[in-house]
């Protein structure tokens, strides 16, 4: 069976952008991650785009965010990574603009915005799935941060809950640079359809013409 084409996967009524984290405590001004901030910018910028043309398409743009609770109730802390966040001055309260998604983004009233306390990627234990379920989707087109966590953890766990993944490759990032490249290439392209944003937008562009 031929692989489906771009087109095919993200054709409104079936898919939907999910962005993981890409939100002001973790890529934007006030983030605890300083160094995957310092290269994520043109990733936002990308995304931006991204959101923009999937809104005009009608697809879902549902963004996914980390929160921590003040006396950390439900939060993880088995692993480096979560008692590094622990430890950090950057609060990531409930509610707060460091729990809030970058202003590049909007969210704009039609989003959908899920916040999680736990676990390494929005698809574990959270409302994402179901919600994803209940809007026909079943194709997700990946984004944010970071390849070196998240964003791989994510496309795996919506592989195994039988969702097709894109993965358009401008729209994530993670550090350094040549490692989320090798990630990428070398794991989740075996899993993902690994593209382009342009080549997301021209897909909606050219299913637009025809409809017309």
């Amino acid at each position: 069976m031929p692989a489906p084409s771009i087109a095919d996967l993200v054709a409104s009524g079936t898919a939907a952008v999910v962005t993981s984290e890409v939100q002001n405590g973790v890529v934007g001004e006030r983030s605890t991650l300083p160094e995957l901030a310092a290269v994520a910018a043109p990733m936002i910028d990308r995304l931006a785009v991204l959101c923009g043309a999937a809104r005009a398409a009608g697809v879902p743009v549902v963004h996914a965010t980390f929160a921590r609770r003040a006396d950390g109730a439900g939060a993880n802390t088995n692993a480096r990574l979560f008692l590094g966040l622990q430890r950090s001055p950057v609060s990531m309260l409930p509610g707060s603009f460091e729990a809030s998604v970058v202003p590049a983004l909007g969210p704009e009233p039609s989003d959908l915005v899920l916040s999680r306390l736990h676990g390494l990627n929005p698809m574990a234990g959270t409302d994402l799935d179901p919600v994803l379920r209940n809007l026909g989707v079943t194709t997700i087109i990946v984004t944010g941060v970071s390849v070196n966590v998240a964003i791989t953890n994510l496309v795996m766990d919506a592989v195994n809950l039988g969702y097709q993944v894109v993965l358009p490759r401008d729209a994530v990032c993670g550090i350094p640079a040549a490692y989320a490249d090798a990630v990428i290439d070398n794991t989740l392209a075996l899993l993902a359809t690994v593209t382009t944003v342009d080549a997301v937008v021209g897909a909606w562009n050219d299913l637009a013409e025809e409809r017309s």
